[in-house]
């Protein structure tokens, strides 16, 4: 073999090296367990990628303007809280209140809501230059606090928020159909609605052109008539209304909320992103690659929990999926350059 054919084998295998890997991972664990690829499995793990895909859908716009947000997974549980205390049946934090409001007035709250605090870090990290690592700590931080008060508010004193309506439960885990006798939820169909807008917002609009190419150079982009400041704010905002709507989905499809919830989702919303090629190079990225990533992660973490690997022990490898992932995306832009 030539050294060109030798240098193609080698491209090939450093631009799928993460796949190849979860691929042997999943061919091992589907020998040494037979469940795991059997239908339950099957359509339990479409749905656990359909409940995360939202919010790997916004932080992965994030990436593409070579930053991130750390914020995200706290988002996810203050939306998650605010829809429990809302469409509930005890209304603990808010004593007064005799009745649930309507879905879609809760729903406006809480996009408003993960909006807000998307705006807050878009124009901090656009206005202010500062680092989004940093701006998203603080949002972090800031938001947790928000979570913990609201929690202790009225009689509820922190507790976990459970005994949802019967409407906000089955909206969104509700049966969408059955394949055989398991059910797939409903929320299966607006992940697939939100990746198909998802989609046209990045490929056919003017805004999704912008965020490339800011994504792939911020002064460049400036001098082509791009406005900067409004595209990393819109991204931003963007990503803060993907989180509160896996906020409001996680709410009804947990059927409960607490001051964990989110916990660490923007872990695996970052290395979901990676996984399926959005590079933090900037400028570079697919939502089909979004949603590859995602699949592969909880076919990974469900494989695992197939195999009665420690719960704590899936800290160490989401680490390290992330570590090598990233260590991949940089050794491949390394080679383009």
């Amino acid at each position: 073999m030539d050294k060109e054919k030798l240098k193609k084998v080698g491209n090939f295998l450093l631009n799928n090296a993460m796949f190849i890997i979860i691929l042997c991972a999943v061919i091992y664990i589907a020998i040494e367990v037979p469940a795991f690829i059997k239908l339950p499995s099957i359509v339990n793990i479409i749905s656990l990628t359909a409940a995360k895909l939202p919010i790997a859908l916004g932080i992965a716009g994030c990436i593409v303007l070579t930053g991130t947000d750390i914020s995200a997974g706290r988002v996810v549980g203050l939306t998650a809280c605010i829809s429990a205390s809302l469409l509930t049946t005890t209304f603990k934090v808010f004593p007064n209140m005799t009745s649930a409001p309507s879905i879609a007035l809760v729903i406006l709250i809480v996009l408003v809501v993960g909006a807000v605090v998307g705006l807050v870090n878009g124009f901090s990290v656009a206005k202010f230059k500062l680092h989004p690592f940093i701006v998203t700590l603080s949002t972090q931080l800031i938001v947790y606090g928000c979570i913990l008060m609201y929690l202790k508010n009225g009689t509820n004193n922190g507790q976990t928020l459970s005994g949802l309506t019967d409407g906000y439960r089955n909206l969104v885990a509700g049966t969408l159909f059955k394949i055989g006798d398991t059910a797939v939820p409903m929320y299966v169909l607006y992940a697939v609605i939100l990746t198909a807008i998802m989609w046209v917002i990045w490929n056919k609009t003017t805004f999704g052109k912008n965020m490339f190419a800011v994504g792939s150079n911020e002064e460049a982009a400036n001098v082509s008539g791009v406005n900067v400041t409004r595209t990393i704010i819109m991204v931003f905002v963007l990503a803060g209304i993907m989180y509160a709507i896996t906020g409001f989905i996680d709410g009804a499809r947990i059927a409960s909320a607490n001051a964990n919830t989110g916990l660490n989702y923007e872990c695996d919303a970052i290395a979901a992103c990676v996984i399926g090629g959005v590079s933090f190079v900037g400028g570079i990225g697919k939502i089909s690659g979004i949603v590859i990533g995602v699949l592969l992660l909880q076919i990974i973490f469900a494989g695992l929990n197939f195999l009665s690997v420690d719960a704590n022990m899936l800290y160490i490898i989401k680490g390290l999926i992330i570590l090598i992932a990233c260590a991949i995306d940089m050794r491949k832009y390394l080679v383009r350059k």
